[in-house]
């Protein structure tokens, strides 16, 4: 790989940090906030990497979001408009963030959708583990929309489509070792 001379002599630390400012520059005013309060059509739209500050392994990366996210999304009948709402959920074990649970809405389908992203680094260390996606719906007081997967090592899941809208309802994803507890958590609380 070829260094540009406005870089030489630049640890590469310290490029990368360059090249992360000038990426965010880029960004529109209020693109890198936590917490969104309202939905708006320019937030991640389905099968689309998205970042998070602070928490880098939150979404995949552009390369490994691609045919995965769209084969992921088609199974789950995915709407193409859904975009994210609410903030994002980690799920932890044994003190470490293994996982991020998001929410998504279509106003086409009129629809929402939970989201879950199992972290590399979690990956990296177990090979097969459980899985179960779906959105939480606070006025029947269940998930609706769950999909559950046994003994996989993939890492983006998609729930079904649930009709709660008209509801408070937040996505619940979650992570099981074999022999262990779940692992799980919620995404923001969305009315």
């Amino acid at each position: 790989m070829r260094t540009p001379s406005a870089f030489k002599g630049v640890s590469p630390v310290k490029g990368a940090l360059t090249a992360a400012a000038c990426a965010m520059a880029l960004l529109p005013a209020g693109a890198a906030q936590a917490d969104v309060t309202a939905p708006a059509p320019t937030e991640a739209r389905a099968g689309e990497a998205t970042a998070t500050a602070g928490a880098p392994e939150s979404a995949p990366a552009a390369d490994e979001a691609g045919m995965s996210a769209d084969r992921s999304a088609m199974a789950a009948h995915m709407c193409s408009d859904a975009y994210q709402i609410g903030s994002t959920g980690y799920i932890k074990r044994k003190g470490y963030t293994i996982g991020s649970v998001k929410q998504f809405y279509s106003k086409k389908c009129n629809r929402n959708y939970g989201y879950l992203w199992v972290w590399k680094s979690f990956r990296d260390h177990h090979r097969n583990y459980a899985t179960n996606v779906g959105v939480y719906d606070f006025h029947a007081k269940k998930l609706v929309g769950l999909r559950i997967w046994r003994h996989t090592s993939a890492a983006e899941f998609w729930s079904y489509p649930a009709d709660t809208v008209r509801h408070c309802t937040a996505a619940r994803g979650a992570v099981t070792v074999p022999g262990e507890s779940k692992n799980y958590a919620y995404s923001s609380k969305r009315c």
